[in-house]
């Protein structure tokens, strides 16, 4: 089945998350209802016949590091080129350095398009756009100047490099090198691994931001400073120029995402620019990969959003048998019908999550409200593990629903499951996304989390006459999240991190509750989905729950040797 852009639950989705308070403000007043549907239809086009296509072909014919230089899977170039000429990469950069101010949320909806039609692909221009948002906050004036335009236009193409051999998701312990050369450059030293899309066949540079310790750097991620590492090094008029002192070393032969190159990277000696402080190249780094974090998560509502699509019409074209309601298709079994219920419900819970981070995202920069900036940094990790573990799972589904073919590569169900499986891993497995929730996002003794479960219970409260059962429940549920947090900022760190991973689940399903019930208020026709994920699938609040208060002794009884039995 084609992939075809759901545009009606973008501009639905938008309606439910209160789009409308950031078109209401001088920032973004631009973004009027009739503007944001032509930018969604113009991109919707462009995935389904233009990108939607290149995604078999990544899968069969892997990029591949040849004398050197990394070749792309074929159409990758002329699907790059689209995005760029469309001015898709710059959605949401500054206009005076060529980007159209999108809102962040417009921005998402988008990328989520992108995603659902060739993941391999839009991890390119996500991380450009990421890089793009930390040197507007963090590079001095020159850098943006000579870097932004070009990474903006796609002329040019960005990374992150953080992770090296020995220093994984301790970023503290990275061991490349910076050495001042005394002509405001410096000469940066070391390998860094898992670069996705570290070279190309297509774009005129490539952009390396890299993480690197100075001589007087003190220990840990306070002594490590951020640099512009460029493939070519531009010349005086700001065109690529003489090769820089790195290069590709491999390519990673991965379980899936074979058409976006994820390299190991060298450099030796390579000259790179400083970008913000000195010893604080974590804080510009965490613009970066809080942007690619939010992205991530809609990267896994974006492949459930293929998935389910494919497997509803494979159940609604596949014969086997006699069945309930008379048609022979499988889509009329119980247990098929649930599946797809639940992959519908699960993207629909996801979706309204990223697409409400990035409202509070835009409200944030509209405003400068410390409330928003609240909402935006709590919301984050919960966007990303949610998203990415349900683009997990749904993908899995998908094969379900396939049965025998789905196990058949042929059938593109399987490529789904082996992409997405890497979001819950990069930029931040969702076990550390899970530790930010219960560690930095509750330093305010779970302020912002009580100021959320208070606007979802007076929503309930609201509904009540019109659907009692479901605002009972969505308000019983936020109750208990409530009475969970007040418990967990009570606790020791280890006790925390013990059961974050179960909180976040378990503050995805309340408001997954209440965005279903804001959209069965909303329009009558959804009424039956939030039925169904109201009562099926937010009763499992409460056995999360149940774990986070159980702390960490009982699983630290668990001793090697009585794993090991």
């Amino acid at each position: 089945m084609p992939y075809r852009a759901p545009l009606a639950d973008f501009t639905f989705l938008l309606e439910v998350v209160g789009f409308a308070n950031v078109a209401a403000t001088e920032r973004f007043a631009d973004a009027t209802p009739d503007t944001v549907a032509a930018i969604l239809a113009e991109a919707g086009k462009l995935c389904e016949t233009t990108l939607a296509p290149l995604n078999r072909a990544g899968d069969k014919v892997p990029a591949r590091l040849e004398n050197g230089v990394v070749r792309t899977s074929p159409g990758f170039a002329e699907g790059y080129r689209a995005i760029a000429e469309g001015g898709w990469i710059g959605m949401a950069a500054a206009p005076e350095h060529g980007g159209m101010g999108l809102p962040m949320a417009v921005a998402t909806c988008v990328n989520d398009m992108m995603g659902s039609a060739c993941l391999a692909l839009q991890l390119n221009p996500l991380m450009t756009q990421g890089q793009i948002e930390a040197l507007e906050h963090h590079a001095s004036d020159a850098l943006k100047a000579l870097y932004i335009p070009k990474l903006v236009s796609g002329e040019w193409c960005g990374t992150m490099n953080l992770t090296e051999p020995q220093a994984g998701s301790d970023v503290g312990a990275v061991r490349t090198r910076a050495e001042d050369r005394g002509d405001g450059t410096y000469a940066i030293t070391g390998q860094k691994i898992y670069i996705t899309w570290a070279d190309n066949d297509f774009s005129g540079n490539v952009c390396h931001l890299v993480l690197a310790r100075l001589p007087d750097g003190p220990a840990g991620t306070k002594g490590i400073s951020l640099f512009m590492v460029p493939k070519l090094i531009p010349d005086a008029d700001g065109n690529p120029g003489a090769r820089n002192d790195l290069k590709v070393v491999s390519l990673e032969h991965k379980l899936g995402l074979h058409g976006s190159p994820t390299a190991v990277m060298q450099y030796d000696g390579a000259r790179g620019w400083l970008v913000g402080e000195k010893h604080n190249g974590m804080a510009a780094m965490f613009t970066m990969m809080n942007n690619a974090r939010l992205g991530v998560g809609m990267q896994g509502v974006a492949v459930a959003e293929a998935a389910f699509q494919q497997a509803l019409g494979y159940a609604m074209e596949r014969k086997q048998g006699k069945t309930p309601l008379g048609s022979g298709a499988i889509i009329d079994h119980a247990d098929v019908r649930r599946m797809l219920a639940q992959m519908k419900a699960e993207v629909f819970s996801a979706r309204a999550i990223g697409l409400a981070c990035a409202v509070a995202i835009d409200m944030g920069r509209a405003t400068g409200a410390a409330e928003w900036q609240a909402r935006a940094a709590l919301l984050t990790p919960i966007a990303k593990a949610y998203g990415t573990d349900i683009g997990c799972e749904v993908a899995h589904l998908g094969v379900q629903v396939h049965g025998g073919m789905g196990f058949i590569e042929e059938t593109g169900a399987a490529q789904f499951a082996r992409d997405v499986r890497v979001t819950a891993i990069y930029e931040g497995t969702n076990g550390i996304q899970a530790m930010d929730l219960v560690g930095r996002k509750m330093m305010d003794q779970g302020e912002a989390a009580y100021r959320l479960c208070d606007e979802m219970q007076a929503a309930a409260e609201a509904a009540r006459a019109q659907h009692p059962d479901l605002a009972g429940a969505v308000w019983t549920a936020t109750e208990a999240l409530r009475e969970a947090t007040e418990a967990l900022v009570a606790m020791p760190p280890q006790d925390r991190f013990a059961g974050a991973v179960p909180y976040l689940r378990a503050f995805a399903r309340v408001l997954g509750g209440h965005f279903h019930m804001a959209a069965a208020l909303a329009d009558p026709a959804r009424l039956p989905l939030a039925q169904f994920a109201i009562k099926r699938m937010l009763p499992e609040y409460a056995p999360l729950l149940a774990q986070v208060r159980e702390g960490a002794a009982g699983l630290y009884a668990l001793t090697p040797e009585a794993l090991s039995a």
